[in-house]
């Protein structure tokens, strides 16, 4: 069972749809694809170069949020495999199985093929930060270095992020992050950038808010008031420059 491709889903409450659809547009630079679904509850963010790795949802019930689909060349033994390893399943969906992983982050699995990525660019939202209370995240780092197959950065007692060493093919990168109290487990979406000051600039002129500013990172709210952030990583590698 290998990994073919991944997709970040951007989770979005029915009401704020239409609003949050146009601003990921405008931000990742990509053109929304017409929606499909019964209820229109899906679409694409296409990039102008390179295949699409970031799409949205509507959904009904929640706040919304942001999820993994991990498309394999096995969906059933990738599925196998991720329970084994703690996840329950949650649902199916036509041919996507939902998963929940044993700190509880929702996740898909699909079947997938390989595609390639523009990352010459000034901006990438590459990244699902998982954000994990401090009781689960040595198991939940585990299940996730298992499942993928991506090795680990080194961890210790009071390590707040570990990321995952990707294929250098895959869209999406997972980096996992310890919160300082035992709010439930959720996730968000973080941006490479090649200049942070302006990438925020940029932002706030499409409609977010800056929330908080730190030595790496700025930490923004959409119109929606979905919380993302600016890093000081680089958008070829993905790596802290």
């Amino acid at each position: 069972m290998q990994i073919r491709w991944m997709h970040l889903f951007l989770d979005t409450p029915q009401a704020d749809a239409a609003t949050s659809w146009a601003y990921w547009a405008e931000v990742t630079g990509s053109t929304l694809s017409p929606v499909r679904g019964e209820d229109g509850q899906f679409a694409t963010l296409l990039p102008a170069h390179g295949d699409a790795w970031l799409k949205v949802q509507a959904v009904d019930e929640g706040p919304g949020g942001v999820h993994i689909d991990i498309g394999t060349d096995d969906r059933a033994a990738f599925v196998a495999s991720a329970v084994e390893l703690g996840a329950t399943v949650q649902a199916t969906y036509h041919d996507v199985v939902v998963l929940r992983s044993p700190a509880g982050i929702v996740f898909c699995a699909t079947v997938g093929e390989t595609g390639s990525v523009d990352r010459h660019v000034d901006a990438l939202a590459d990244q699902a930060c998982l954000d994990i209370p401090p009781s689960a995240f040595v198991a939940e780092v585990a299940f996730w270095r298992d499942l993928t197959g991506w090795a680990a950065s080194e961890i210790s007692d009071d390590d707040e992020f570990v990321s995952l060493r990707r294929l250098n093919e895959m869209p999406v990168r997972i980096l996992l992050q310890r919160r300082y109290d035992e709010t439930p487990a959720s996730a968000h979406v973080d941006f490479a950038t090649q200049d942070r000051a302006a990438e925020t600039e940029r932002h706030v002129r499409a409609g977010a808010e800056v929330v908080e500013v730190f030595r790496q990172w700025t930490v923004m709210r959409d119109p929606v008031g979905r919380i993302y952030c600016l890093t000081d990583r680089d958008p070829a590698t993905g790596r802290p420059r």
